[in-house]
């Protein structure tokens, strides 16, 4: 079962392109108790695609997931909210993905 949630919604808007994008990741447990990284994109408002890849473990889900989420603020998709994820800090943002998954590892549960 999952240790931590990983959700992320970002938006991506562009006015003079005639862009409102949306793309969600999140990491879901499966049936068989291996760990599904779900991603959800398409014009805003619109029904979208959906693509879910399975991992057999949650810290490769989480590697991947960091990787996704990465690659899209690179291109300019923006967070929208706080999906319940930890918070921000400039070292944790500095890691590299392995990195901040056993790093998340240390970050003690909230009462």
């Amino acid at each position: 079962m999952a240790l931590y949630s990983f959700r992320l919604y970002c938006q991506r808007i562009d006015h003079t392109r005639n862009m409102a994008r949306y793309y969600a990741l999140s990491i879901q447990p499966t049936l068989f108790g291996e760990a599904a990284v779900v991603r959800c994109w398409g014009r805003i408002g619109k029904r979208g695609g959906e693509k879910s890849e399975v991992f057999a473990s949650e810290m490769d889900a989480a590697v991947h997931f960091l990787e996704l989420a990465r690659r899209k603020r690179a291109k300019g998709y923006k967070p929208v909210g706080n999906c319940g994820n930890p918070p921000r800090s400039p070292t944790f943002s500095a890691l590299r993905p392995r990195q901040r998954v056993e790093r998340l590892a240390e970050i003690p549960d909230q009462p």
